[in-house]
């Protein structure tokens, strides 16, 4: 099943994520989409190292520089293309990482795991 998120202009390389809600059985939790420059990723928006969400106010995700995503909390880097932790607590550990397509100008959540809250 594929669900909407949002039009691909609405995210840039580096720029502002959108947040939204998965739901996974009978869980809610935060997720997020960004795009770098390999294309856009999806994520659970939860450190590898610790149950906190990563952006330091609502859809800030990257380091200063926009090329790694950063837990605000303990700054952990993340590879934004597969969410693996380069840097930082959590090193070695990863990003729950979702299923998003981009396709015809939009992008959606393919996930066969968890859907649209």
């Amino acid at each position: 099943m594929r669900a909407y998120l949002c039009e691909s202009t609405k995210i840039s390389i580096g720029g502002l994520g959108l947040r939204f809600e998965v739901q996974c059985k009978d869980q809610t939790l935060p997720a997020f989409i960004i795009r770098h420059s390999q294309g856009v990723s999806g994520f659970i928006n939860r450190c590898a190292h610790r149950e906190l969400e990563l952006d330091w106010s609502a859809g800030h995700f990257f380091d200063a520089d926009g090329g790694q995503i950063v837990c605000a909390t303990h700054g952990a880097l993340y590879d934004p293309s597969d969410g693996g932790c380069t840097s930082g607590p959590c090193r070695g550990q990863s990003l729950t990482v979702l299923a998003i397509e981009e396709a015809d100008e939009k992008i959606y959540l393919v996930d066969p795991v968890y859907w649209l809250k």
